[in-house]
């Protein structure tokens, strides 16, 4: 498995290319966001790990290139910007996960793992969803009501891929929290629900079947 490390200290880059490579990765090291992005498209990586903060483009800039050009390839960032606000810009940008510094190398071994496994399990799955008139093509990440190809952000059609995996269950605030964004503590915003507006105007607001349910003090389901 081939990895691509970005990351600007080289202190912390050869101590996570040094642990990886011990566990039978192979690394490639870039230690400028240009860099990085140029090796992604010169080359074909299995994972990418990803600092933020980074000398000549951004990791944010960085991310959202490398999910355009490849919207399959898992990207893990790693940074010490551990805010909510600084986790939802990583996973607006396209981030598959968040790490945030100091971390204990295990737990990223760990990430890596679930997430490559999680990449083939997709892979090998059926590729479209589909709940009443609704579509999700995850390859092509393009949504689909009655033939009508509805535009969305990396965080709409993340939340909406999430909901219509797990149609016909009521999903809390706090759990969509966790999956799709990876907060796990109350951060005192309503991004949630801000996010089920929005996917309500694109997907249900025009249409007389409403997909979409709120299901007052426990959360929101997706159902035909």
């Amino acid at each position: 498995m081939h990895i691509l490390l970005i990351e600007d200290e080289k202190k912390v880059a050869a101590f996570v290319s040094e642990g990886l490579e011990e566990q039978g990765y192979v690394v490639t090291t870039a230690y400028d966001g240009s860099q990085g992005e140029a090796l992604a498209a010169d080359q074909a990586f299995d994972l990418v790990l990803l600092d933020l903060m980074l000398p000549g483009k951004s990791g944010l800039e960085v991310c959202q290139a490398l999910r355009k050009a490849q919207p399959g390839l898992p990207i893990i960032m790693l940074t010490a910007l551990g805010t909510a606000a600084d986790k939802l810009a990583g996973f607006d940008s396209g981030a598959d996960d968040y790490l945030v510094k100091p971390f204990e190398f295990s737990e990223l071994v760990a990430r890596i793992k679930a997430l490559t496994r999680r990449s083939k399990q997709i892979e090998h799955a059926h590729r479209h969803l589909k709940v009443g008139p609704l579509e999700l093509d995850l390859d092509r990440k393009v949504a689909l009501r009655d033939g009508k190809t509805i535009i969305l952000t990396a965080k709409e059609f993340a939340l909406l891929e999430y909901l219509m995996v797990h149609q016909g269950k009521v999903l809390s605030r706090a759990q969509i929290a966790a999956d799709v964004w990876d907060i796990h503590f109350d951060t005192g915003t309503n991004v949630v629900d801000v996010y089920i507006n929005f996917l309500r105007k694109k997907i249900d607001r025009e249409f007389d079947q409403k997909l979409l349910h709120t299901q007052i003090g426990m959360g929101y389901m997706m159902d035909a």
